[in-house]
């Protein structure tokens, strides 16, 4: 079995499972020579844990953003409840690993909820009858209280959120991730390797060439780390009027040969589709409530069901 090896590892790199790892001649100099040498040798056995736990769990979808602000958090939901909307005889279930910014329990409306544990684990929140929450806030105290964490303490907690919530059986769980490509992702990307089923990402971003320049970042991660992209999304790629339904782009490209579906090209990923901006969209999220209810003829819902219908293809198809 192929060791893991830390990133910018020396070509000789033992591998941080090694009984040699932090001590080999090829050790010498690494930044990482005293984080090997003291940590834990051997296979996690968190893998087993969520592989176990995750058993009756179909189909994985993380979404993730190389910035910060291009609406990852926002889309997470869309998805999740466009999925439950549209296939109401399935189950699915949304899993916030966003520690330091838990943002859904306040998106679906279920802000100040409580989890229960029981002998089987953790119960998440549920939504609708078909689709359910966990998320480290409703762990919380208070909605202002700060995760101050490092590293080891946020991967174990998403280990925990992996193996110890019973979810059931479904045929879907979304994953909200926070930007970047760090600690967080490592862990999750690792655990979810060794699940039965399929699993994959999706990336969102926007129309600027800031924001395409992280998440090309972001697939030469996933290629990297052999995650399975499910394509890209871009969100706020125009505004549309609610009212006179006139569309605007407020976030210009300065050249088209940089646009989202010239980078998707050019990387040899998939593009999933565009998501107008629409500032009721923004209330929704506020309030709690359900925007493809409140607003079922948005140009938005109209495109996220596209985006559905895309994802679900790439599935069957694996």
């Amino acid at each position: 079995m192929t060791q893991d090896k830390p990133e910018n590892a020396p070509e000789h790199c033992p591998g941080t499972e090694s009984d040699q790892a932090g001590k080999a001649s090829a050790c010498a100099g690494c930044p990482n020579q005293t984080i090997c040498a003291s940590g834990p040798k051997g296979p996690d056995p968190g893998i087993a844990l969520v592989k176990q736990r995750l058993c009756d769990v179909k189909n994985k979808l993380m979404v993730l953003s190389g910035k910060g602000g291009v609406g990852k958090s926002t889309t997470t939901s869309l998805l999740a409840r466009m999925f439950a909307h549209m296939n109401q005889e399935q189950n699915f279930g949304v899993l916030d690993i966003d520690i330091c910014g838990p943002s859904q329990p306040r998106v679906f409306g279920v802000l100040g909820e409580q989890v229960h544990q029981s002998g089987s684990g953790w119960s998440p929140v549920f939504i609708e009858d078909n689709l359910s929450l966990m998320s480290i806030g409703f762990l919380l105290g208070s909605p202002d209280d700060a995760v101050i964490w490092r590293g080891p303490k946020k991967n174990g907690m998403i280990r925990q959120f992996l193996s110890e919530v019973d979810w059931g059986q479904l045929d879907y769980l979304v994953i909200d991730t926070p930007p970047g490509t760090s600690d967080e992702h490592l862990s999750a990307t690792t655990y979810l390797a060794g699940t039965d089923g399929s699993w994959g990402t999706v990336l969102v971003t926007t129309p600027q060439e800031v924001s395409l320049l992280d998440v090309r970042k972001q697939i030469t991660f996933c290629k990297k780390m052999k995650v399975p992209i499910v394509g890209i999304i871009e969100n706020m790629s125009t505004f549309v009027c609610p009212k006179c339904t006139v569309e605007s782009i407020i976030f210009p490209n300065s050249t088209s040969a940089n646009s989202t579906e010239e980078m998707c090209t050019e990387m040899n990923v998939k593009f999933l589709g565009k998501l107008p901006l629409d500032p009721r969209l923004a209330r929704c999220c506020d309030e709690g409530k359900d925007f493809l209810t409140e607003f079922k003829t948005s140009p938005t819902v109209i495109a996220i069901k596209n985006i559905i219908l895309e994802i679900q293809k790439h599935f069957e198809c694996n």
